[in-house]
């Protein structure tokens, strides 16, 4: 089943960025009252937890069940970007990986709650890492048990579309008040191109449980283009299907920073998570594994 906690997340997130207009006039976080937080502390005496991991010799990390590219099982092994990602934490940290494939909950925060700071209503145990986080300044503040860090990737809305279809170059938005567009129900390119020009392209969307049964559609000429994040579009196009990222008016948030979780107590393991993810950025190892992929890296913007 389709991630509701991710696209939610992800769609409330671009919302707060301002999607159609300016969502919110002040900033969410002037009122709030910060949580009792540990003392100021060198990060060489901060994070136990970190000796704690290495002495039981393994790092366990939380990623996406079913959600390719990202992270899914196959054959009984975890795959994908965020595994392999997480492979070289744990080789940095000098340990073994655990993979916990976890189900995602009805928004974000509900998944850090389950992955990183309480653990699942029922059964299980919080990981020690989550992966593939949407990074947000004003989503921070509303989740204090956590820490956001280590960005690996920036992710983006792109459009993949049949050649045949488009001889003359890809669509933009617009075009979709008269061609057919696949996209993921509920997810941001939903919403976006529902309320697009008034609603004028919302004539032209057809809904699918997944980005991947949207681009199943696609490939077999179904729709004329699919809208969603680019590396998924990548992932799943097939034979005749291009991609491009046209400019998208009225969208303020089109791309977004993906990076790593881990429990507010804990800053020794949060620096050494983006030490190694710094490291694996600067020597190509990161843009190695996407290339692995057939997808195309976008290094995160400071």
């Amino acid at each position: 089943m389709r991630k509701q906690g991710i696209v939610a997340g992800i769609a409330v997130l671009c919302l707060l960025a301002g999607l159609a207009g300016p969502v919110l006039a002040n900033d969410p976080c002037a009122d709030y009252v910060p949580q009792a937080k540990p003392q100021n502390a060198g990060r060489d005496i901060v994070g136990q937890d970190f000796d704690q991991i290495v002495e039981r010799g393994y790092l366990t990390v939380a990623v996406y069940e079913d959600y390719p590219p990202y992270s899914w099982e196959e054959a009984g092994q975890p795959r994908g970007i965020d595994v392999d990602i997480a492979q070289l934490i744990a080789e940095d940290m000098g340990v073994d990986l655990r993979v916990s494939l976890i189900a995602a909950g009805e928004n974000l925060e509900a998944d850090l709650r389950h992955a990183i700071w309480k653990g699942p209503v029922v059964g299980g145990a919080v990981s020690n890492v989550m992966m593939r986080v949407p990074y947000d300044s004003t989503f921070r503040c509303r989740v204090e048990q956590v820490v956001f860090g280590g960005l690996y990737q920036e992710e983006s809305i792109a459009i993949a579309y049949r050649v045949s279809d488009y001889p003359d170059g890809g669509p933009v938005p617009a075009y979709f008040r008269f061609d057919s567009v696949a996209v993921e129900n509920d997810s941001l390119s939903d919403f976006y191109l529902t309320s697009f020009a008034g609603g004028q392209t919302a004539a032209g969307v057809r809904r699918y449980p997944t980005m991947d049964a949207a681009m199943e559609a696609l490939n077999a000429g179904e729709t004329m283009a699919a809208m969603g994040p680019l590396a998924q579009l990548e992932f799943f196009r097939g034979d005749g299907v291009a991609v491009h990222q046209p400019p998208l008016p009225g969208l303020a948030k089109s791309r977004w920073p993906l990076g790593t979780a881990v429990h507010f107590s804990y800053r020794g393991l949060s620096y050494t998570v983006e030490d190694a993810i710094a490291a694996a950025l600067a020597d190509g190892r990161i843009a190695g594994i996407y290339e692995k992929y057939g997808l195309t890296h976008q290094p995160p913007e400071w």
